[in-house]
């Protein structure tokens, strides 16, 4: 049995108070909000080694992803992170300063942009990547193979389930 957090006294501040309420997704929800916030918080320590954020990180993961050119059109990018155009384009001045990533006329669609990472962008990425999945693989050592791989499946039916209600 998992040692007791501030969940559980949540919870159970809840059923005292409450007894009808059935506070069993606090539960879940808690700890899925705080792993993500102190993971998030690890992540930004990480790539701040190379200057950038996380969601710069996600950016240039992004174009690697694509595989070569490790180009893609700025809506696509923004669609894949759930950000406004707004917000990817904040992050994509940021990151063409910095000279990781180039915005060019799409030679698919006059009208239209593509973001492709650059050599240095690249380099960068590939780095930053390894160093954040060791960071991943580091916090997720506490638990055995196959409890992380139930996990994850558990993790996707519930992403899955909460994507399809909001369709």
């Amino acid at each position: 049995m998992a040692q007791r957090d501030d969940v559980d006294g949540i919870v159970e501040q809840w059923r005292r108070e409450r007894p009808g309420i059935r506070p069993e997704p606090m539960a879940v929800f808690g700890r899925i909000y705080r792993l993500a916030r102190l993971v998030g918080d690890e992540q930004e320590r990480t790539y701040a080694r190379w200057s950038i954020s996380r969601g710069e990180f996600d950016v240039l993961a992004a174009l690697r992803r694509a595989g070569a050119p490790y180009a893609l059109p700025p809506k696509a990018l923004a669609a894949s992170m759930m950000l406004t155009s707004g917000g990817m384009t904040g992050r994509l001045d940021r990151l063409e300063r910095a000279g990781l990533v180039r915005r060019s006329p799409d030679p698919a669609d006059r009208r239209g942009l593509q973001v492709t990472l650059t050599d240095a962008g690249r380099e960068l990425v590939e780095e930053a990547a390894e160093a954040g999945l060791a960071v991943q693989r580091r916090l997720l050592d506490v638990l055995p193979p196959e409890d992380q791989e139930r996990l994850g499946d558990l993790l996707r039916t519930l992403l899955g389930a909460v994507t399809d209600a909001e369709r």
